[in-house]
């Protein structure tokens, strides 16, 4: 999964390619990847575990004041930024043509919060899928009207698998 992260005006390219179980292969924008074992904790937190150096991390999550933003806590220090939804075979940055949204890693669909025919605005949340314990809301990459809807709550869903068109 392809993500782009804007952080203090900075676009961030990051991989995330799920490996089995809770383990994780990624890469930040051209840097070789590392290797992850995720742990859910309590509430919106997660222990991550380089698998490479051994060194852990404690990161906690809370919505940010707008559609798409996140701040992540880490080692004492907040960091905020955007989370663009994940794009399609159109390339990084891609908004153009029919955007299809699919699921990051395998997980259950908890809510469906369009339905066909809906028009929708960038970064407005469309499906929210649990991975790992925590919620990912998913958001349209840009203005249109939802073509299709997928899943419906309740669904388990594998990595990849189509939830919402917007065109």
């Amino acid at each position: 999964m392809i993500y782009e992260i804007d952080i203090a005006g900075r676009a961030r390219r990051v991989v995330v390619e799920p490996i089995d179980g809770a383990r994780l292969r990624v890469s930040l924008d051209d840097h070789p990847p590392c290797e992850f074992d995720a742990q859910a904790l309590a509430g919106d937190r997660l222990t991550l575990v380089n698998l490479d150096s051994g060194r852990s991390h404690e990161v906690g999550f809370a919505p940010g004041p707008d559609a798409g933003d996140i701040v992540a806590y880490i080692r004492g220090m907040a960091i905020a930024g955007n989370v663009g939804t994940r794009r399609g075979r159109g390339g990084v940055g891609s908004t153009q043509g029919v955007q299809r949204i699919t699921a990051p890693m395998p997980g259950k669909v908890v809510r469906v919060l369009v339905a066909p025919g809906d028009e929708v605005k960038a970064r407005q949340p469309l499906v929210v899928v649990e991975a790992m314990k925590m919620e990912n809301e998913l958001s349209s990459p840009r203005d249109g009207r939802v073509a299709d809807v997928a899943v419906a709550p309740g669904v388990s869903v594998e990595a990849g698998r189509l939830l919402v068109v917007v065109e």
